[in-house]
């Protein structure tokens, strides 16, 4: 057996993981309902992460939300912990896709999208937080402030 002989076989291998790992989503659907079974779980409980606007975060959000704006997120990573599930949501699902791919590569293994994002969250009648002070909470997010005290639910 000759070194070409291990060579090729080695680089197709390698070629064809490459390839299903692009093809592949980095994130599972999660849906509404197993999500708020999921939320009392203590330290077990998920890693919500709402990657719309600031202004958008502070109109409503699934409770116990992290805001950090898909375009932010590249330079916030250290921000989102590695060690448990992560959820995304955002209005429509096309920012939570784009950030999901970010955080896999970036070595994040857990990611999960929340079925329907906020909008159906909102239709479903699920309850939404508000910070008590919106206008400080946005500019304090906006600003790149992980947590403000503004943003405190009312």
């Amino acid at each position: 057996m000759n070194l070409r002989s291990l060579v090729v076989p080695a680089a197709f291998l390698a070629l064809a993981a490459g390839m299903s790992r692009a093809g592949d989503p980095p994130l599972t659907p999660v849906s509404q309902e197993a999500l708020i079974e999921r939320l009392d779980d203590g330290a077990q409980a998920p890693y919500v992460l709402d990657v719309r606007t600031a202004e958008e975060y502070v109109s409503g959000h699934v409770p116990g939300a992290v805001n950090i704006p898909h375009d932010q997120l590249a330079s916030r990573l250290a921000e989102v912990p590695k060690d448990r599930d992560v959820v995304l949501y955002c209005r429509s699902g096309r920012r939570a896709v784009l950030a999901g791919e970010v955080l896999a590569d970036n070595g994040y293994a857990h990611l999960e999208h929340l079925q329907g994002d906020i909008a159906a969250w909102v239709d479903q009648g699920r309850p939404v937080e508000k910070p008590r002070d919106a206008a400080a909470c946005a500019k304090a997010l906006a600003s790149g402030a992980a947590t403000a005290e503004a943003c405190t639910p009312n």
